[in-house]
C-alpha cells in the first residue's frame, strides 16, 4: 500500500497513536476518510477520462481504415483502362 511494507505501516500507526491525543482521533479519522474519498474520486475521474480517450481513438481507427480503402478503390478505378466507345457522329 503506497509503496510501504506492512512493518513500516505498523510503525507509522504506532507513532501516530503515541503522538496524537485520544480526543483528536475522531477528527483525524474524518480527515483520513475525506482524503481517501477525494483520492478515490480523483482516480475514478482519471480512469474514466482514459477510457473515453481510448474509445475515441478506437472510433477513429475504422475511419482511417475506411478512408484508406476508399482511396485505394478510387485509385484502382483510375488504373483500369477505360473502354473505347464509338461516338454517335462516327455511326452516321
Amino acid at each position: 500500500m503506497f509503496g510501504i511494507s506492512m512493518a513500516e505501516f505498523l510503525i507509522i500507526l504506532v507513532v501516530a497513536i503515541a503522538v496524537i491525543p485520544a480526543k483528536d482521533w475522531p477528527a483525524v479519522a474524518r480527515f483520513l476518510a475525506r482524503s481517501v474519498k477525494f483520492i478515490r474520486d480523483l482516480i475514478w475521474k482519471i480512469s474514466d477520462s482514459a477510457d473515453k480517450i481510448r474509445e475515441q481513438i478506437d472510433l477513429e481507427k475504422p475511419i482511417d481504415e475506411l478512408s484508406k480503402q476508399t482511396m485505394n478503390d478510387v485509385m484502382d478505378a483510375f488504373r483500369v483502362p477505360m473502354k473505347k466507345t464509338k461516338s454517335k457522329k462516327a455511326k452516321k
